[in-house]
């Protein structure tokens, strides 16, 4: 056989193959249709995305992957399978920190895929608010990032929020620094959220000493600012931010660490069930008198549950009073969990569970 018949046979399996996938992929969503008209028919209340679920299969998918794609690369593809399916049960809204071109959008779009409809929205607080007032099903914030720790204003929404924590989507963060010139020495002012300008800190003191830094509720806030403004002012922003709002790449990669990466968490309404490898969130104060905090947290080392965090925050209600975010492993459905959580909150004066939710996969 020649080498051009050769490559046509094997482009012919291809399309074939192809056409199966095709297939497929059309029978998955029929049968993904039919689930949410049974659910429909019996009457209940149901939210179509169960995060518990979507772990346990991508986490599935991954380990019975035999290559030669890698394990994540797979585990990527079934993220969108899934969305495209749940888009055709009911449309899905999801809020995020916008405006378009953000790091959280990014986070939204990895942990529910393409198919659903993302709602940017100002700040922190009014993406708690879209999904309090049911503008939106789901939310994403952003929580921690690796080198500047926590962020308190979502942290601080928790406090009063009815909402609950439904899953986590971790994101290697690439900062660049984007304006209408390519110019270095041109930049007087910088604009860019307050975590964005701390993890750059180093870089534009050694590069932009003398420009003026100016803190915005968003990154891509940023970079929209900065398009409609002049030459001497830039943005600190991910790069798809530059061809949304026609901005050039002035440097690349400016942010301090190299394994720079952000936490986000996805809050919602519902209690999502054990997955089996799952994380719970805990809101605790307790009295302020010596001894205090090592008796609530006893309860958690005697049972043998591992503490991953622990985050004081003003509790503002007295001066001097703070509450505690805690995160454990295990879903507060388990047996070892819930006694320990008993017992933590006799030791409490406030108790909270934020949520149990999935550990990252992808």
């Amino acid at each position: 056989m020649s080498e051009q018949k050769a490559l046509q046979h094997i482009r012919q399996q291809i399309d074939d193959i192809d056409q199966q996938i095709q297939q497929l992929l059309n029978q998955r969503a029929e049968f993904a249709q039919k689930v949410a008209e049974v659910k429909i028919a019996s009457g209940e209340q149901v939210d179509f995305y169960r995060p518990e679920r979507e772990a346990m299969i991508l986490r599935k998918v991954m380990e019975r992957n035999t290559g030669p794609l890698p394990d994540a690369e797979v585990g990527r593809i079934f993220r969108e399978i899934m969305s495209a399916c749940l888009a055709a049960e009911k449309p899905l809204q999801v809020a995020y920190l916008g405006p378009e071109g953000s790091f959280t959008q990014a986070a939204a779009l990895k942990h529910f895929g393409g198919s659903v409809q993302l709602q940017p929205v100002s700040t922190i607080a009014n993406v708690f608010r879209a999904v309090e007032t049911e503008y939106a099903r789901y939310g994403v914030v952003p929580v921690e990032n690796s080198s500047e720790g926590m962020v308190s204003h979502t942290l601080d929404r928790f406090i009063s929020s009815p909402l609950k924590i439904n899953g986590e989507v971790t994101l290697r963060i690439h900062h660049y620094l984007l304006g209408k010139t390519s110019q270095l020495n041109q930049i007087k002012t910088v604009y860019a959220h307050p975590q964005a300008l701390a993890q750059c800190r180093q870089w534009l003191g050694d590069q932009l000493p003398h420009a003026e830094l100016v803190a915005l509720d968003s990154n891509s806030e940023a970079a929209r600012r900065v398009a409609e403004m002049g030459d001497d002012v830039a943005a600190i922003a991910a790069s798809t931010a530059a061809d949304i709002y026609g901005l050039e790449v002035i440097a690349s990669n400016i942010e301090d660490e190299a394994g720079n990466t952000t936490r986000f968490l996805v809050i919602g309404t519902q209690d999502v069930g054990p997955s089996g490898e799952d994380k719970t969130a805990l809101l605790v104060s307790t009295q302020n008198k010596p001894g205090a905090l090592q008796s609530l947290l006893k309860p958690l080392a005697d049972s043998g549950i591992s503490m991953s965090r622990i985050e004081s925050r003003p509790s503002r209600k007295g001066m001097w009073e703070y509450v505690f975010f805690i995160d454990i492993d295990g879903h507060s459905q388990s047996p070892a969990v819930a006694e320990a959580l008993a017992k933590l909150q006799n030791e409490a004066s406030v108790f909270r569970v934020l949520g149990s939710y999935p550990k990252a996969v992808l």
